[in-house]
């Protein structure tokens, strides 16, 4: 798929069907791999694969009882959850590994998009899980990192169209 058809096809998906091939999942991971990372500092980086759904039952509860929603399932039904973490030691430069991470996210839901299975990029289920110690604990992450983002990805029955994009819908500002 070409590269910018593969950013107009892209889409949340909401809904999947319990399963997700080794091939693809390994797919998946090289797409994060393949991410630029602020001053080259990839040891800093972590993908954590959770296709545990008891640990992933847990992270959708922890998030619902974050955002005092009982009915939420932030997850989605996914089979498998990869959690990005990273070492953010200096708060005035967060924005470095936030961003890392979230190039890594888009990397990995764009290779999605491209070998036909589902993707969501997942930030309030971070935040829930952020606020459980004991839960966060349980992922046995890499000493100082931090959870920043995830994707669910797993087959799914949902079709990927390729949209209009208005060339519009965002600001541009020119300077020189």
């Amino acid at each position: 798929m070409e590269t910018l058809k593969a950013m107009k096809t892209r889409k949340s998906t909401r809904s999947y069907t319990g399963s997700l091939s080794e091939a693809d999942l390994q797919a998946v991971l090289i797409a994060g791999e393949a991410a630029p990372i602020g001053m080259g500092k990839y040891e800093e980086m972590h993908m954590t694969v959770i296709r545990d759904q008891e640990l992933m039952n847990e992270i959708n509860a922890s998030a619902a009882a974050f955002f005092k929603n009982p009915e939420m399932v932030p997850l989605y039904g996914a089979p498998c959850l990869i959690l990005i973490s990273t070492k953010i030691e200096n708060p005035a430069m967060g924005n470095v590994p936030f961003s890392d991470a979230a190039v890594m996210a888009e990397n990995m839901t764009l290779m999605a998009t491209d070998i036909g299975i589902g993707s969501c990029l997942i930030w309030g289920a971070i935040a829930g899980l952020n606020s459980n110690p004991a839960l966060v604990e349980k992922l046995g992450l890499p000493e100082g990192h931090t959870p920043c983002c995830g994707v669910v990805v797993g087959d799914t029955t949902e079709s990927f169209v390729e949209r209009d994009i208005p060339e519009d819908r965002i600001t541009v500002s020119y300077i020189g």
